[in-house]
C-alpha cells in the first residue's frame, strides 16, 4: 500500500475535489502547473500525468490542446475525472508497476508530469523505481516535471525522500536536471520546503 492510500484509505475523491473546488471559488489561481507545463512543451505535445488525481491539470492542459493521458492508483480519484472528462483517457494503475507499452497511445511522451506530492506519497522503497518507469515514457529529450514538499509543513505526511534522492534517482534512469524551481509559477529554488524539478532524458 501507498502512503496515499494509508493517509486517505483510497475513498477521498469527492471530498479532494471538493476542497480544490473551493478553493477556486475563492478566487485562487489554480492552474500553475498547467501553466508550467505549457511553457515547457509545445502546443500539441504528448503529456503523461503520473498521479492525475480527479484531473484538474490534465484537463487544464487538455483544454490548452496537449495530448494527454491520465494515470492514478485511486479509483475515486479516477472517478472524479472520468465524471469531469469523460472524453480523455485516465487510467487506473500503480505507477510502480507502470508499464509503458499498456498506456493508450502508439507515441513517446514529450512530458510527465507529478504534481500533488506524487513521490512523497508512493509506498516507500519504490521512488527510484517510479522515476525509471516514468522516463521509460518519455520521448529522447523529453521532460519529467515534478513537485513536492520537503517538509512537515508542505507534506500531510513525513518526508521519505529529499531532493538529494530524488536527483540521484533520475541520473539512474538516465535524466539530467535542467531547472529547479520554489513554485510552479517558476520562481527560482533558493531552499526551503519545496521543490518544483525538471529533468530532461537524453537525446538519444
Amino acid at each position: 500500500m501507498n502512503r496515499w492510500e494509508e493517509l486517505t484509505g483510497g475513498t477521498s475523491g469527492e471530498d479532494y475535489a471538493a476542497r480544490f473546488a473551493a478553493l477556486a471559488d475563492s478566487g485562487r489561481d489554480m492552474h500553475g502547473e498547467a501553466r508550467l507545463c505549457a511553457a515547457l512543451a509545445p502546443a500539441g505535445a504528448r503529456v503523461l500525468d503520473a498521479g492525475c488525481g480527479t484531473g484538474r491539470v490534465m484537463i487544464r492542459l487538455a483544454e490548452l490542446g496537449y495530448d494527454c493521458v491520465g494515470v492514478d492508483v485511486d479509483a475515486s480519484m479516477l472517478a472524479v475525472a472520468r465524471q469531469q472528462a469523460p472524453e480523455l483517457p485516465w487510467l487506473q494503475a500503480d505507477l510502480a508497476a507502470l508499464d509503458a507499452a499498456a498506456l493508450p497511445g502508439a507515441t513517446a511522451f514529450g512530458l510527465v508530469v507529478a504534481a500533488g506530492n506524487t513521490f512523497q506519497l508512493l509506498a516507500p522503497g519504490t521512488e527510484a523505481e517510479v522515476v525509471s518507469r516514468l522516463a521509460a515514457t518519455l520521448r529522447p529529450g523529453g521532460l519529467l516535471v515534478a513537485g513536492f514538499g520537503l517538509d512537515e509543513a508542505h507534506l500531510p505526511v513525513r518526508p521519505a525522500i529529499t531532493l538529494a534522492d530524488y536527483d540521484a534517482y533520475c541520473a539512474a534512469a538516465g535524466l539530467t536536471l535542467t531547472d529547479r524551481f520554489a513554485t510552479w509559477d517558476a520562481r527560482p529554488y533558493e531552499g526551503g520546503g519545496y521543490a518544483v524539478s525538471v529533468h530532461r532524458a537524453a537525446l538519444g
